[in-house]
């Protein structure tokens, strides 16, 4: 936000609402530029990144993992939250090998996102592994997931479909396919 920004609210004040594991739920009065004063409510999230990772047939790497607020699994790339400081190269590689067991050689960041803009200053960056080769890994306790690989061209017959409804999956199907020139 800049200051001559004529959009721009200006915080009266700022209260932490909730603190959780690693989300905080802040709710602050601002100012809007009209001059009302008005109540915003947002998490803050430390961050992530999204690992679009792509074997040189043309297949993609995807896991299937439970996500609790839905009740239930979902198709998705490779992601994860970035620690305290982290770098999100470092993270994106770190994410790589701990869920799919995988390490590449070739690392292109394709961008970021704000995927909840209304509610959450969450950004995802995102990256391209190619040069795929297997490597050691180890989920975290309580992460289960499931690894499968998948021809990238097919996650579109399965948006379409909505069998992938995972919004950063949907984002990184697309970028792919930019960046491939398809």
């Amino acid at each position: 936000m800049t200051e001559d920004d004529p959009l721009a609210e200006r915080t009266l004040d700022s209260k932490l609402a909730y603190e959780g594991v690693f989300l905080r739920l802040y709710r602050d009065r601002v100012r809007c530029p009209d001059g009302h004063v008005a109540v915003r409510e947002y998490l803050h999230h430390p961050g992530a990144v999204m690992v679009i990772p792509l074997f040189d047939d043309g297949r993609v790497i995807l896991e299937r993992q439970y996500r609790y607020p839905l009740r239930r699994s979902f198709i998705e790339f490779p992601a994860g939250k970035l620690d305290a400081g982290e770098d999100p190269l470092l993270c994106a590689q770190r994410e790589l090998r701990e869920e799919t067991h995988h390490e590449a050689a070739e690392w292109i960041h394709l961008g970021g996102f704000h995927n909840a803009i209304g509610y959450c200053d969450e950004k995802i960056e995102v990256f391209l592994a190619r040069q795929l080769r297997p490597a050691a890994g180890g989920t975290d306790a309580g992460e289960v997931i499931e690894v499968f690989s998948a021809p990238w061209q097919e996650l579109f017959a399965w948006i379409r479909a909505g069998r992938v409804t995972d919004v950063k999956t949907i984002i990184g199907a697309y970028w792919l396919r930019d960046f491939l020139g398809c």
